[in-house]
């Protein structure tokens, strides 16, 4: 059982926009770094944007700088990804993941690796 569960992924016209949410269910997320990932149809996983512990640092793929937005509410316990200017090529399930933040936010994201919890992904379709 995923101990992250994401939500607020759906069908979008290009030019939409989705706000996506992670909620931690059994463990505060307050001490963690959170990434979203994203995996397109035949294609690998990749990094989409992270945010440290604290929110003062965040990192994002080159691909989505300046459209998406991660923020966190630590008194939800929960980490949004805000996407603007949708267009098809964001299309993808998108995961979240958390990890203790060990490595500087832009590293983290470039790998895997640093991440030990993930959700079970949501569909982000973009298509007219």
């Amino acid at each position: 059982q995923s101990q992250l569960v994401e939500s607020g992924g759906g069908l979008v016209q290009p030019g939409g926009s989705l706000r996506l949410s992670c909620a931690a269910s059994e463990f505060t997320l307050d001490y963690y770094a959170v990434g979203w990932f994203r995996q397109a149809p035949g294609k690998e996983r990749e990094g989409v944007s992270c945010i440290n512990n604290s929110g003062l640092s965040t990192h994002y793929a080159d691909s989505v700088k300046g459209r998406f937005t991660i923020s966190r509410d630590h008194a939800k316990n929960t980490v949004y990804l805000q996407m603007n200017n949708l267009n098809v090529e964001d299309t993808a399930v998108y995961y979240c993941a958390a990890g203790p933040e060990i490595a500087p936010i832009n590293d983290m994201c470039n790998s895997e690796q640093w991440f030990g919890y993930w959700g079970q992904g949501t569909q982000v379709t973009v298509a007219s």
